[in-house]
C-alpha cells in the first residue's frame, strides 16, 4: 500500500528512525540471540523476506531498457544478487503482487493512467531527440515481474506470489517465521506489527549494508504505541483510504498542531503534518486499554468513513494481532463460483501454482474471473500496430475457453473481466471478454492436467498449437529446440494478427532468435546501435508481452513445453533485435543478417519456410516494406568480429557530427484496411460491462 509522505517524513525530517546495519552482523547477531527463531521454517538460516516488486527497478540496472529487456544481463544481475546474500549465509524468500484487490482498483487505474502519460513522453522523446531517454522516463520492460519470479526459481530460490495485499502477506509470513527483517521499500512496513523493515533502495550490494527503519524509534518520535500506528496511517492516506477522504481530519490536526507549536520543530510541511495527525491520535486514546473500536465511535465521523477507517485498520492486523476483528479485506468471489467449470482438483491446483510461481494467468481465470495487464511501451500515436492487448485477444479468448469450457456441459462458460492497459482504453471498467473453444473442440482440464501417456501428451502439444493458430508446427516438436517452436509459434501468431507486419519484420524476429543462441554475454554488450526506430520498440515490447501469453497457454494446455523454453533469456534480446530490424528494413543480405553463420541461416530459412507455409494456408501473404529514416537514408548496422554487431552510418562524413541517433519513421499507411484494423473501434468501444 504505503502511507501518503511517511517514508519522506522517516528519510527527511526524522533521521533518527534511519539506522546503517550491516546485513551480515544482523544476520550473526539474530543467529546468536534466537537461534530458534523460526520454528516454522525450513531453514536455520536468518531469513531476509523479500518485496520483489520493490526490487525490480532495483534490479534492472541495465542500461538498455526502451528496446524490450537485455534479459540475459538482467539474469545476470539477480543472479549475482542473490549469491551476495547466499555467501553471507542469509537466506531469502521472494513476494510478488498476485492479485489487484477490487477495493484498490481505482488506485491501481490511478498509476496505469500516469504511467501512460510518461510513456507518451519517452515515445516523444524518441521521435524528437533520436535516442533512449535518461532514467528520468525510465518504465521497466514488459513483463519483468512474471519472468522474474521465474527467473528466482531458476536460481533456486523460494518465491511466492500472494493471493490477498502482497505486503500483508509479506509481514504475515516475516512475523509468523521469525525472520531477521523485511527487506524492501514501503512505508507500510514500519506500521506493521511485524520484522524489522530494511530499505532495498538504500541498499549496497557489495558490502550488504542498509537503512533499517527502527519501528520503536518512529514510535518514540511521534508520541504513539505500535498498536496506533494502523490508524496513524489511514488518517495520512493510503490504497485504502484515499488522501483526500481525510483531508478534513489532517486540516483540523495541524491546525491544533501549530497553535500549540507556534515555532514546530520539524519546520517542513510533510514533518509537521505526521507530527500534527500523530498528537491527534494520542489524544483519542483516553486511557492504554482503549479498544480501536471505541476510538473511531469516538470521532464522530459518518458511517461510511467510520467504515473505511475500520476497513484500513484491519489490514495492518496481522494473524494472532488483536484489535478490530479483521473481515476479509477482499471482496473477491469465492473459488466456488466456478465450480460447475472445472473440478475441485483444477482449482486446487491453480491456486497452488499461483501461490508456488509455476503457473501464469490461470489462476486469475479459473478462481477469480478477473485479469490484469500493466502498462506497456505502446506508441499511442502509432496507430498502424494494434496494442498487445487486441492482438493477443483472440489467443486469450481461447485460453478462457480451455480453462472453462466444460466437457460436455450445455452451459455456456462465464465471461472474463480484463483490466488491460493500452492505448484508447480509459479503464473504466473491465472489458468483458468471452471464452472461445478451440477448433479441435473442449479437452478434458483434467486429463490435460492430470493425464498420463502419449495420447495425452499429444493432445497437450496439439491444444497449446492450436491457441496459436499454429497446429501444422506439431512436426517440429522435436526437432527443433522447444525455445525455438515457441518462438516461432508466437511471430507466427503475431503476423496472423497484425497486417502491417512486414517481411523485413519476421526477418528481424527469426534471425534475432536463432542468432541469440550462439552469442555470448560480451557480444551482445558490444551491439552498438546507430539509431533507434520507435516502431521497432514497439515490436520489441508486443513480442515480451506475447512470451507471456505462451506462458499462459502452456499452463492451461498441461505444459507441452518446459516452462523455462518460454523465458525471455531464451529466445530475445532488445538490444539485438532493435539491430537485426535495423539490418533487415535497411535491405541486408539474409548472410549478414545471420552474421555469416551457415547453420545459423539455415535454421533461419526452415522456420521462415515453416512461417511462410502457415501463414498462405491462411491467406496471409507477407510483403516486403521497407522502413527509412524520416530523412530517408538508410542507417546500417554492419557484423563485427566474432559475429558482433557494430554501428555504420551513411551519413557520418556528411554532417551531424558521427553521433548515433534514433530517428522516427514515416507512418506506413496500407492501401487497404485489414480486418484486425477495422475491428479495432468495435473492441474499444464493446465487450464492457
Amino acid at each position: 500500500m504505503g502511507v501518503k509522505g511517511l517514508q519522506y517524513f522517516m528519510d527527511c525530517c526524522c533521521p533518527e528512525v534511519c539506522v546503517t546495519v550491516n546485513l551480515r552482523d544482523m544476520a550473526e547477531q539474530h543467529v546468536a540471540r534466537s537461534p530458534d527463531t523460526a520454528p516454522c521454517s525450513d531453514s536455520t538460516d536468518p531469513t531476509l523476506v523479500v518485496d520483489g516488486m520493490a526490487c525490480l527497478r532495483h534490479w534492472y540496472s541495465c542500461k538498455n531498457w526502451v528496446c524490450g529487456g537485455q534479459w540475459r544481463e538482467y539474469m545476470d544481475v539477480l543472479q549475482s544478487w542473490v549469491e551476495a546474500f547466499n555467501s553471507a549465509g542469509i537466506r531469502l524468500v521472494f513476494f510478488f503482487d498476485g492479485v489487484v484487490e477490487e477495493q484498490k482498483r481505482k488506485e491501481w487505474v490511478k498509476r496505469r493512467r500516469r504511467v501512460n502519460g510518461e510513456i507518451s513522453k519517452i515515445f516523444r522523446y524518441i521521435k524528437a531527440h533520436e535516442e533512449q531517454p535518461g532514467r528520468e522516463l525510465f518504465c521497466l520492460p514488459s513483463g519483468l515481474a512474471t519472468f522474474t519470479c521465474f527467473a528466482l526459481r531458476s536460481l533456486g530460490q523460494e518465491v511466492f506470489c500472494s493471493v490477498q495485499e502482497a505486503d500483508y502477506e509479506v509481514a504475515s509470513y516475516a512475523r509468523q517465521h521469525g525472520s531477521m527483517g523485511i527487506l524492501g521499500q514501503d512505508s507500510d512496513f514500519i506500521i506493521y506489527d511485524s520484522v524489522p523493515y530494511l530499505s532495498v533502495a538504500k541498499l549496497r550490494i557489495n558490502s550488504l549494508t542498509t537503512v533499517l527503519y527502527d519501528r520503536q524509534r518512529f514510535c518514540r518520535a511521534v508520541g504513539l504505541a505500535v498498536t496506533q500506528l494502523p490508524l496513524l496511517a489511514c488518517l495520512l492516506g493510503n490504497d485504502v483510504v484515499s488522501e483526500g477522504q481525510m483531508q478534513h481530519i489532517r486540516n483540523s490536526a495541524v491546525a491544533t498542531y501549530r497553535k500549540n507549536s507556534p515555532v514546530p520543530h520539524h519546520g517542513a510541511p510533510q514533518g509537521q503534518m505526521v507530527l500534527a495527525v500523530s498528537q491527534f491520535v494520542s489524544s483519542l486514546w483516553g486511557r492504554e486499554e482503549e479498544e480501536p473500536g471505541h476510538i473511531l465511535q469516538s470521532m464522530t465521523l459518518s458511517a461510511f468513513h467510520q467504515e473505511l477507517l475500520e476497513r484500513g485498520i484491519c489490514a495492518y492486523l496481522l494473524p494472532g494481532q488483536e484489535g478490530l476483528h479483521r473481515n476479509e479485506v477482499s471482496a473477491r468471489p469465492p473459488a466456488s463460483a466456478f465450480e460447475k467449470y472445472v473440478s475441485p482438483e483444477i482449482l486446487k491446483a491453480c491456486r497452488e501454482k499461483h501461490v508456488a510461481a509455476e503457473g501464469f494467468m490461470v489462476y486469475g481465470v479459473v478462481c477469480e474471473g478477473v485479469i490484469e495487464c500493466s502498462n506497456t511501451l505502446e506508441d499511442e500515436e502509432d496507430t498502424e500496430l494494434l496494442p498487445q492487448a487486441l492482438v493477443y485477444k483472440p489467443c486469450r479468448q481461447h485460453i478462457y475457453g480451455l480453462l472453462l469450457g466444460h466437457d460436455g456441459s450445455a452451459v455456456d462458460p462465464p465471461a472474463i473481466r480484463e483490466w488491460f492497459v493500452y492505448p484508447g482504453n480509459p479503464l473504466k471498467e473491465p472489458d468483458v471478454v468471452h471464452p472461445v473453444s478451440l477448433p479441435c473442440g473442449r479437452p478434458s482440464l483434467d486429463s490435460l492436467w492430470f493425464g498420463t501417456g502419449s495420447n495425452v501428451s499429444a493432445l497437450r502439444l496439439t491444444s497449446f498449437l492450436t491457441i496459436f493458430d499454429c497446429q501444422e508446427f506439431s512436426e517440429l516438436y522435436g526437432t527443433v529446440d522447444a525455445s525455438l517452436l515457441a518462438a516461432l509459434c508466437l511471430v507466427t501468431y503475431i503476423v496472423l494478427q497484425v497486417q502491417t507486419v512486414s517481411q523485413e519484420d519476421v526477418d528481424a524476429y527469426l534471425s534475432q532468435v536463432v542468432c541469440l543462441s550462439v552469442k555470448s554475454p560480451q557480444d551482445i554488450r558490444q551491439i552498438k546501435l546507430p539509431f533507434l526506430s520507435s516502431r521497432a520498440v514497439q515490436l520489441g515490447s508486443l513480442y515480451v508481452r506475447g512470451l507471456s501469453h505462451l506462458l499462459g497457454a502452456n499452463c492451461a494446455s498441461g505444459c507441452p513445453l518446459p516452462n523455462a523454453a518460454l523465458m525471455p533469456w531464451h529466445s530475445f534480446d532488445g538490444v539485438l533485435f532493435h539491430s537485426k530490424y535495423l539490418l533487415a528494413h535497411s535491405g541486408t543480405d539474409k548472410t549478414v543478417l545471420l552474421d555469416s553463420d551457415s547453420s545459423c541461416l539455415s535454421l533461419f530459412l526452415h522456420l521462415r519456410e515453416k512461417l511462410l507455409e502457415t501463414c498462405r494456408k491462411r491467406g496471409r501473404v507477407l510483403q516486403s516494406r521497407p522502413r527509412h529514416s524520416a530523412t530517408g537514408q538508410s542507417h546500417k548496422t554492419t557484423t563485427g568480429p566474432r559475429g558482433r554487431e557494430r554501428p555504420t552510418d551513411d551519413d557520418e562524413h556528411k554532417g551531424g557530427g558521427g553521433t548515433a541517433k534514433s530517428v522516427s519513421e514515416p507512418p506506413f499507411v496500407p492501401n487497404h484496411c485489414p480486418k484486425d484494423v477495422e475491428a479495432t473501434s468495435d473492441l474499444r468501444g464493446q465487450n464492457k460491462l
